[in-house]
């Protein structure tokens, strides 16, 4: 029986002959694909689905990577992206920014979903995961927050609105109170991921994003789904984007249900990295006229990249249930120049689709253009036929047109797609973050790897050393670990005010450290036609700290926040933001109030003996903002409290029986938990007026 998993997947260990990719001076967009259709798939809503009861099983079994030992790949594992476990780049010298024109008051703040909800959601039927990976949209007076794998609706005010599912949720005789969350697999009308009684699998759900759209008063959420075997035993290569979209303004009613089979969109660039493809990290903007989606193909069978997909669907048929949607697909792969490699081409990767505040900040020129950002110093879009090979460090930006969106609600779509370079400051692969303790062995403040190293513990069946609850025989030197940062990847992107607003993750130099930190940008994308131009730049760093993760909300004024996780020497990883604007740019940083970092990471990913190979801290993937009228609000991922398992684990030592609550700071009286036995991350929500 599972218990856990990490956002790793597994493929085949290929390694692809290079190949020459035909030389062009000019990129060729591909031919446009032909309108198509969707239908609807059926409906749902944010309840908590059959859950099987019985014993829950062993709390810590052998480890295992997120998708197990599936029937149809096998080989090394590799983590979805191309550029980490190279060497980082050095970053550009950061000095202290202005002070924005932008000064945001803070109104409101609350705890998110975290790690203990996840793992507790539906009777316990749910793996423990790492890293959440944070949805959040907001809108007619509710905040929607979802992580890998679970969901919660609140009122402006941090209140739960879902019914209590408390009565759902007992485990072996314990009320678990999750905070009302519900599992994403109950959501989209799924078994559950993991039935704990039998070790049958359902879908496997990840990457979940959302935004609300004022226009049409809708929810859309969208989470990549892989699908299991017949006998619930592992996984096939089919994988799909589930589409979930509000009947009405209020998330807790019922929702459509749409599915796009991505398991075949890639180009199969000369035979060398054939699909299937694994549709990775899903994003979803908005103009006026669509909902797009995109998505990063990673072939399952060799070591490559097959070029980020993009999927524009008509935001009426969405709205209105309709059941067939037009949908047009567009592959990039082979569609932006590269100065840097004359003649050549590379493909779009993350290619972030914009959103937009309220009602009236869309672009309606050329029939309606909705834009894109990406960034190119990954292998990803530098190396794709090999899967390595690149500098990981980049001073460009790659800006995207789709035009003609109004098309979307005809019968047949015909959009267009154009992009352009535009020069940037130069950005490199970041270093990882620091956070007190890192490389020193684990104390108490870091329980998981304290109990792997103990060998003299005596427990309640007799025997000797805590790590025989969570392992098997260990090397008992596990050291407390800097947790990962992003690649070079763009993170959340807004148009607001006429403008792009985007930023990414990047080496700085601060304090004469080599540090992670955050570049960011506003641009004008230009007229009726795509002529960008970088209105304002800079970065965000700071003496013995790391920024990660960061997202941007602005509002139609052009006044916003960013909000990023902030680690450091001396700083548990915390929820911080800082003001933006394009006058002065980005302003002074700070941690939100409530959002302080309480103890050291101490997640599964960070030890060897967990992984049974080398650690890699996992950590955001994405944070989010969104804009709800006058107000701007951030999510980001933090370590909320501090506890250990002597204080919430005292049955398993001496003089116990056992209670199957090693670790996980909750029980009957406690309320939402602070952590599992094998992590302890949470999110912070929060709301400012800037």
């Amino acid at each position: 029986m599972t218990l856990h998993r990490t956002r790793l997947v597994r493929l085949a260990a290929v390694t692809a002959p290079a190949v020459v990719v035909a030389a062009l001076a000019i990129p060729s967009l591909p031919a446009q694909a032909a309108s198509q259709s969707i239908g609807l798939a059926g409906t749902s809503s944010i309840v908590t689905g059959d859950s099987p009861t019985g014993d829950q099983g062993p709390e810590f079994p052998a480890q295992e990577e997120e998708n197990g030992t599936p029937d149809a790949f096998t080989g090394t594992i590799t983590d979805r992206t191309l550029s980490l476990g190279h060497a980082p780049g050095k970053g550009v010298s950061v000095n202290s920014g202005k002070k924005a024109k932008s000064n945001p008051t803070f109104s409101n703040g609350f705890e998110g979903l975290n790690l203990y909800q996840q793992r507790y959601a539906r009777r316990g039927n749910q793996f423990t995961v790492e890293p959440p990976d944070q949805a959040m949209c907001v809108g007619g007076g509710y905040v929607m927050e979802a992580v890998n794998d679970v969901v919660n609706v609140y009122n402006t005010g941090g209140q739960s609105v879902l019914p209590d599912n408390t009565a759902t949720n007992i485990v072996s005789g314990f009320p678990r109170n999750v905070n009302h969350a519900v599992d994403l697999n109950s959501f989209y009308g799924y078994p559950p991921a993991i039935i704990r009684t039998t070790g049958v699998r359902g879908p496997e759900l990840t990457d979940p994003t959302c935004i609300y759209d004022a226009a049409t008063q809708r929810f859309f959420m969208v989470v990549l789904t892989i699908d299991p075997n017949s006998s619930g035993t592992g996984y096939v290569f089919t994988n799909h984007l589930d589409l979930a979209v509000s009947k009405t303004s209020d998330p807790t009613g019922l929702w459509n249900i749409y599915k796009i089979d991505v398991t075949n969109d890639g180009t199969n660039a000369g035979g060398v990295n054939p699909c299937p493809c694994l549709g990775d990290y899903p994003h979803i903007g908005a103009d006026a006229n669509g909902i797009y989606l995109t998505t990063n193909a990673y072939p399952w069978q060799s070591n490559g990249f097959d070029g980020a997909q993009i999927y524009a669907l008509s935001k009426a048929q969405l709205a209105a249930g309709a059941a067939n949607v037009t949908m047009q697909h567009i592959d990039t792969f082979g569609t932006v120049n590269a100065p840097s490699q004359a003649g050549s081409t590379q493909p779009g990767f993350t290619v972030w689709p914009a959103q937009s505040p309220g009602t009236g900040s869309f672009n309606l020129a050329s029939n309606g253009t909705e834009y894109f950002l990406s960034s190119n110093a990954a292998d990803e879009a530098t190396h794709p036929i090999t899967g390595s090979g690149g500098t990981y460090e980049s001073n460009q930006l790659v800006v995207w047109s789709l035009t003609n969106t109004a098309s979307l609600a005809s019968g047949s779509a015909d959009v267009h797609l154009a992009n352009r370079i535009i020069d940037a400051n130069q950005y490199a692969l970041p270093p990882k973050q620091q956070q007190p303790g890192s490389g020193t062995a684990p104390g108490t403040g870091t329980p998981q790897g304290h109990c792997i190293n103990d060998t003299t513990t005596l427990l309640f069946t007799g025997q000797t050393g805590c790590w025989r609850l969570l392992v098997g025989p260990p090397p008992h030197n596990e050291v407390v670990s800097a947790p990962d940062s992003n690649d070079t990847r763009m993170q959340q992107v807004t148009y607001a005010n006429g403008k792009l607003w985007g930023a990414l993750d990047t080496a700085v130099t601060v304090g004469g450290s080599n540090r992670a930190g955050i570049g960011w940008y506003v641009v004008k994308p230009g007229g009726a036609t795509l002529a960008p131009k970088m209105a304002m730049q800079g970065y965000l760093g700071a003496t013995g700290m790391d920024f990660t993760y960061p997202a941007i909300g602005v509002t139609a004024s052009g006044r916003g926040v960013m909000a990023f996780t902030a680690t450091g020497d001396a700083t548990y990883p915390s929820a911080a933001y800082a003001p933006i604007d394009a006058v002065y740019g980005v302003g002074d940083w700070n941690v939100v109030p409530g959002g302080d970092g309480m103890a050291t990471d101490d997640g599964f990913t960070g030890y060897r003996a967990q992984l049974n190979s080398a650690p890699r801290p996992r950590w955001g993937d994405y944070g989010a903002a969104a804009v709800d009228g006058s107000k701007v609000w951030v999510a980001s991922e933090y370590i909320s409290g501090a506890c250990d398992y002597t204080t919430w684990g005292g049955p398993f030592f001496a003089g116990g029986t056992g209670d199957n609550l090693l670790g996980t700071c909750a029980g009957p009286d406690h309320g939402p938990g602070l952590r599992t036995a094998l992590g302890n991350w949470s999110t912070r929500v929060s709301s400012f007026v800037p």
